[in-house]
């Protein structure tokens, strides 16, 4: 019997929970990961001109600082499955939170820039292992109807933590002056900033001991009656309880444990599905949106903002971040992941072509002239609005649906590295590249956006309403 054939006698595609707020507390606490990542890829925002002034360095090593967090980060997606698939997801959520609150209280405490730098790559490590569990687990647990919008909550626990981040580094630097290395409680402001990030590590680790064990992870490992029972408690009891174990079992013994050596093939060393993971994750970076969190104060400071007005509009960008993703949640399951796509690419498009135009233009006295400085800040509203209801969300909800189960762990940390890595090299090269042409910079990012669009057209499939089991 096949594994759609299956699926149908269990009625797992039509399964509904009896209790849908315990999965979706389940899901909420699953993404918990995903805040972690966004509080800390924007909390750095706070501290970027501190660590220029204190340690005295130039664009350059500054952004090998700021962006050295990314390569932590692409060694723990890259290790996540195989650790998820030895000592299960939960287990890989708590080393994750104990990892994440170390590395916060070294990046608020550092000795010198080299200890900073190294604190910040445990950190990324940490949060490279909860970026992959995080959107695995989801799907694993979410019943197919509604996982789509579940997948959704990673994309929107990230979303709210950079916001959350953001308003934070305001409120402390309003507490410390305007001065990012004003005092705070013994410290300059950016350490308190960077220090906060223990409190949503430390409930990430206690909110993974008050959800179950992945379904999937308990059957591979012998336990089908608490599988059993966690299957009732997500997908509802009405389904054939029975028939769903055997529809997991089977798609299960029909593979073995997913590694590198089984992502290779094809023409160009990987699998064709394995590169066109790799190419949404490659695009949804390349676009230029953790500029907008990693520099967006620096940005506007750039062009004549005051530092707190800069950190308000940084804070106002996260307000519309979250917008976005809302749109994206209501309508991912609805009209589907590739038209949500299509949709946010032209949207891109449209608001990155102004903010190049915008900034070509000269400073008049350290200042853009007030029409191009206005459609800066709206096109740069725009743009993270349009990236926010499309790519922000279906990236991550793909990535955790569109790989068959037999390499489904392996391929999704291979993917998930690509990210990792593509965002470094965008937040690496930015510093540079701005005080080169900022103009043109955000050209490059405009073609990337438009070149989006003929590869989710020609290679991106739809995996709307289909059951994990499906896909292959």
């Amino acid at each position: 019997m096949t594994s759609t054939a299956q699926a149908q006698k269990s009625g797992a595609g039509t399964a509904h929970p009896d209790h849908l707020g315990h999965v979706i507390f389940i899901a909420a606490a699953a993404a918990m990961g995903g805040f972690l990542f966004g509080y800390d890829s924007s909390v750095i925002n706070g501290a970027v001109e501190a660590i220029r002034g204190r340690y005295d360095i130039g664009s350059a090593a500054l952004a090998q600082v700021i962006a050295i967090a990314l390569i932590g980060c692409a060694i723990g997606a890259a290790t996540a499955g195989r650790i998820a698939d030895r000592i299960g997801r939960i287990r890989c959520m708590q080393i994750s939170a104990v990892l994440f609150t170390i590395s916060a209280v070294g990046s608020a405490l550092p000795f010198a820039l080299y200890d900073l730098a190294f604190w910040r790559i445990v950190g990324g490590f940490a949060i490279g292992m909860a970026s992959v569990i995080g959107p695995a687990y989801i799907a694993e647990v979410a019943p197919p109807a509604y996982r789509g919008r579940l997948g959704s909550f990673q994309q929107a626990a990230i979303v709210i933590g950079i916001a959350v981040s953001q308003l934070v580094n305001w409120g402390l630097l309003n507490a410390a002056g305007g001065v990012q290395r004003g005092k705070l409680m013994g410290l300059e402001a950016w350490q308190v900033m960077l220090g906060v990030m223990v409190i949503p590590a430390v409930l990430y680790g206690l909110l993974s001991f008050a959800i179950p064990e992945s379904p999937r992870f308990l059957i591979s490992v012998g336990k089908h009656e608490r599988a059993r029972e966690i299957l009732a408690e997500v997908e509802g009891d009405k389904i054939d309880l029975d028939a769903r174990v055997s529809e997991i079992e089977h798609a299960m013994k029909s593979e073995h444990k997913s590694t590198f050596k089984d992502l290779l093939g094809g023409s160009f060393f990987f699998k064709p599905i394995v590169w066109v993971g790799i190419g949404l994750s490659v695009f949804q970076q390349f676009v230029g949106i953790n500029v907008a969190f990693y520099y967006s104060s620096t940005l506007w400071q750039s062009v004549g903002v005051d530092p707190t007005d800069s950190f308000l509009y940084s804070f106002t960008t996260s307000i519309i971040n979250i917008v976005g993703t809302v749109i994206a949640m209501i309508f991912v399951d609805r009209i589907g992941r590739r038209p949500l796509a299509l949709i946010g690419s032209v949207g891109m498009v449209i608001g990155l072509a102004l903010e190049a135009w915008a900034f070509s233009f000269d400073l008049v006295d350290g200042k853009l002239p007030a029409a191009q400085g206005w459609t800066a800040l709206i096109a740069a509203h725009v743009f993270v609005l349009f990236f926010a209801l499309s790519w922000g969300v279906v990236v991550w909800v793909f990535l955790g649906e569109m790989f068959p189960n037999r390499i489904r762990a392996a391929a999704l940390g291979v993917a998930a590295s690509a990210q990792w890595i593509a965002n470094w090299a965008i937040t690496a090269s930015f510093p540079s590249l701005a005080d080169w042409n900022l103009s043109a910079t955000y050209v490059i990012y405009t073609v990337f956006a438009a070149l989006s669009i003929p590869f989710v057209l020609k290679y991106v499939k739809e995996t709307k309403g289909k059951a994990l089991e499906e896909m292959g």
